[in-house]
């Protein structure tokens, strides 16, 4: 018989671990999910994690798609690891878009060299705001940041969508909804594709992620807030500044991430722009284990999920959930492994049939009790 036991502290080794043992059991489990399907399993799995990485323009894509989920989760990084939980960094990702494509449509057609940085600002600005919502009403109401948070993806969502069928709408667009197209691009890293300077980005902000956890004394604070909030509180450390700095930045970021996303790829504001990048960077976040460096290689990991995920569904008829069973799978077997690093596994033999009893401890007899009472 398997049983968990209790580690007297958790085990370091299987903090790191359980990561990789999640993707290999995610893979595992893929192979037996296109099994049923009757997909050939192999060949299912290469397309997915093997087939993008063959090409220039499979690598150029993984960058896309790597660049908004790696600049989401270090921004939501922070507040995790002060048990702070921002779940609506996909809302903040499309008000973002929306602030910065409404500066470039505000000036159309003007352009220049301050108009991209000009939309950037917007972006974080925009980003940054619609964060401030949770902060404000847990720091002054003791609301559930989880809830508001993601009740106001739905609200920044609907806020789009009306706006690009209305006010943004491309006058000359034959009344479809969807705005102009900006008149200015992001510059490119790749010439010849649509890998764009968003990933360089990406790689800073990680490495400024890192030095602000691990090198600096608000991310001490950090820290203790999360492990130990009665500690932090008397430490000192204000649980109010801590709550609004995370937002902030997390919201920031998620912003500057939706705006790279319209003015690089999409080019413009369309109703369907968000693609779900703020709630798979949780998952990204989490695999990552909260670190900066890990949260670059599974945000690239999860991006050749979205790309191979493409690829299957052409290739082979997949369904176009495939990716998001994937993106779940990753989750689920995190969590499942997770337990490891609490709980140690021992295997206890099994006792034969008609073995009597271990015998139990014999009790002592009252005149004994007694006479430990009295002396």
């Amino acid at each position: 018989m398997l049983k968990l036991e209790p580690r007297r502290e958790p085990s370091r080794l299987m903090f790191y671990l359980t990561p990789f043992l999640a993707i290999v059991l995610t893979l595992a489990a893929g192979l037996l999910l296109f099994r049923v399907l009757g997909k050939p399993p192999v060949a299912a799995m290469q397309l997915i994690f093997v087939e993008p990485l063959r090409s220039l323009r499979g690598l150029s894509e993984l960058l896309v798609k790597a660049t908004p989920l790696i600049l989401i989760a270090c921004g939501l990084a922070l507040g995790f690891r002060a048990s702070i939980w921002n779940i609506g960094a996909e809302g903040q990702f499309t008000i973002g878009a929306l602030s910065g494509g409404a500066v470039a449509l505000a000036v159309y057609p003007a352009t220049g060299w301050w108009l991209l940085p000009l939309m950037s600002l917007a972006g974080i600005a925009g980003g940054a705001a619609w964060a401030a919502i949770p902060a404000l009403l847990r720091t002054r109401f003791n609301a559930s940041e989880i809830l508001v948070s993601l009740m106001l993806v739905y609200v920044a969502v609907l806020l789009l969508g009306s706006l690009v069928h209305g006010p943004l709408r491309d006058p000359d667009g034959m009344n479809f909804p969807e705005s102009r197209i900006f008149q200015t691009a992001l510059p490119l890293i790749i010439p010849g594709t649509r890998a764009h300077i968003g990933f360089v980005v990406a790689l800073v902000v990680a490495g400024v992620a890192w030095l602000l956890l691990e090198r600096h004394i608000i991310g001490f604070q950090i820290k203790v807030l999360g492990q130990a909030p009665r500690a932090a509180r008397f430490g000192g450390f204000s649980d109010t500044a801590l709550t609004w700095l995370c937002f902030l930045v997390s919201g920031g970021v998620a912003g500057l991430a939706g705006l790279f996303e319209a003015a690089g790829p999409v080019g413009q504001l369309v109703p369907a722009l968000p693609a779900g990048y703020g709630f798979t960077a949780i998952i990204v976040a989490f695999l990552g284990r909260l670190h900066p460096a890990g949260i670059v290689l599974a945000g690239l990991l999860m991006a050749l999920t979205y790309i191979g995920g493409e690829t299957a569904q052409i290739s082979m008829s997949l369904p176009s959930a495939t990716t998001s069973v994937f993106q779940g799978m990753f989750l689920f077997f995190l969590l499942a492994t997770d337990v490891l690093v609490k709980y140690r596994p021992r295997w206890i033999p099994a006792r034969p049939a008609g073995a009597p009893a271990a015998p139990a401890a014999a009790k002592p007899s009252a005149p004994v009790v007694a006479a430990r009472v009295e002396a």
